[in-house]
């Protein structure tokens, strides 16, 4: 599996604390077989209007990455790590041009919105992005819970051109049931790309027992695009793969009934 929404940089924001922490993290990644992660600390896009802070910042982050891969290097040989960032939305216009705050260099950067509420300029924001040659990715669409209920949102940015990743959590329902809902909504419309982690490197890494839930509903196709094929051809600058709707069988009830006919 590719993993690219992390926080495994050891002490640059709210994931891992410390080299240990980040050392039991990697091999978390390794034993639920991720082959290839891109962790992603977070990062004001506002920071991104003051070129020396966000220099010192990117600077600092880069440092405690490098230092990092050589202790996946090291432990874990078997695993690829790259350096991304999850970019906080908080200004209308952010500046993405360094390659550090996108992911692993990439034309395609994660963002995220503040406060956890999708805001009333949220299409100008992401428009800005995407006019300036930047694919935005919004992570975790299904924890806002002010996405509209009918999911139009999600449906006006993929028309624009934006990608959607779900955290794999969501699907299990580590983030509540209402978040658990959206996210197995987006799946069965075909409107999910990516499927990630969003692993802050405390507790159980979720990708293998989304995956493993996906399999057990039907779901072996979609798994393999959202866990891997389209987070591969993230990599090398490709647009994702449209992954087919999740079909979901019938209530027990209705199968039931079906057998009497």
């Amino acid at each position: 599996m590719i993993d690219f929404h992390s926080h495994l940089v050891p002490g640059v924001d709210d994931g891992a604390a410390d080299v240990e922490q980040a050392r039991a993290a990697l091999a978390e990644l390794r034993g639920q077989g991720v082959h290839t992660a891109i962790t992603t600390p977070h990062l004001s896009g506002a920071l991104t209007k003051h070129p020396g802070k966000l220099r010192a910042r990117l600077d600092r982050v880069e440092a405690q990455w490098k230092e990092l891969r050589d202790i996946a290097a090291g432990h874990d040989p078997g695993l690829r790590l790259e350096l991304g960032a999850e970019v906080m939305l908080d200004t209308d216009t952010p500046d993405l041009s360094d390659p550090r705050t996108r992911l692993a260099g990439t034309a395609f950067a994660l963002v995220e919105f503040p406060r956890m509420l999708v805001p009333v300029n949220a299409e100008q924001t992401l428009s800005y992005l995407l006019e300036r040659g930047w694919t935005p990715i919004v992570a975790h669409p299904e924890r806002y819970p002010n996405l509209h209920e009918e999911l139009r949102d999600a449906a006006e940015w993929r028309r624009m051109g934006v990608r959607l990743q779900v955290n794999a959590g969501a699907l299990m329902g580590r983030f509540g049931r209402e978040a658990q809902g959206r996210a197995w909504r987006l799946l069965r419309l075909g409107w999910a790309d990516y499927l990630a982690s969003d692993y802050h490197a405390r507790g159980r890494l979720a990708l293998a027992g989304a995956r493993d839930l996906l399999h057990s509903r039907g779901g072996e196709e979609q798994a393999a695009l959202l866990l891997e094929t389209n987070a591969a051809r993230l990599l090398t600058g490709e647009p994702p793969l449209e992954v087919p709707p999740l079909e979901v069988p019938p209530p027990l009830w209705k199968r039931i009934l079906r057998r009497g006919e």
